[in-house]
């Protein structure tokens, strides 16, 4: 949670930490619990991400995205919700011709036909902290896949989504709060570019 709190009682976690624990249960033991670092800032894609997102800002300030039916938009804009225990920056808000709003989230990645559910399950959290702050509803997101010539992709939310999401959380604070140590992926190939791949037996 790397001890960030916005209020003294109430710990958050970011849509971040959720893919990672998604990715692999042991991100959250070894983050939260052993308080070991990922050294992210040293993996090509972080430092990709960073910086597209720097220029990002700069190139899109101004521009709307109409055939999403976007009316307005916000950028960065920072959300937190003490019910959600999730905290979070998402890149933009777009404010919808049909009454509703929707995240939109650049990913320096390639469009996939097939989304996964990682960046379902985020960008399913950013919508339930735009519907909690703007009190608005929020059907949908759309993920920008920058390595794809910023292809957008629209997500649709399902109530399976949302609760898979809520679920997620949960888990999270779980091993959190109990302290124990999670199987690990049954995926072998994510253990290969793994920053904790040497101390996870």
């Amino acid at each position: 949670m790397n001890n960030l709190l916005d209020d003294e009682s109430v710990p958050m976690i970011t849509p971040s930490e959720v893919i990672e624990h998604l990715y692999c249960p042991r991100f959250t033991y070894f983050m939260n619990c052993l308080q070991i670092p990922q050294h992210e800032e040293q993996r090509f894609k972080v430092i990709k991400g960073r910086e597209l997102h720097t220029g990002r800002e700069d190139r899109n300030r101004s521009y709307l995205r109409k055939r999403f039916g976007c009316i307005k938009k916000e950028i960065s804009v920072y959300l937190a919700s003490r019910k959600l225990r999730v905290r979070g920056i998402v890149d933009e808000v777009l404010f919808l011709d049909d009454g509703t709003l929707a995240p939109l989230d650049y990913k320096y990645a390639e469009y996939s036909e097939k989304t996964f559910i990682t960046l379902k399950i985020q960008s399913v959290l950013y919508g339930l902290l735009i519907e909690e702050k703007y009190e608005k509803p929020v059907n949908r997101g759309y993920i920008c896949y920058i390595r794809s010539n910023n292809k957008i992709k629209e997500v649709l939310y399902t109530e399976k989504d949302i609760n898979n999401a809520n679920r997620a959380v949960d888990e999270i604070f779980k091993i959190i709060q109990k302290g124990f140590f999670p199987n690990k992926t049954k995926w072998k190939a994510q253990c290969f570019d793994c920053c904790y791949r040497n101390i996870c037996s």
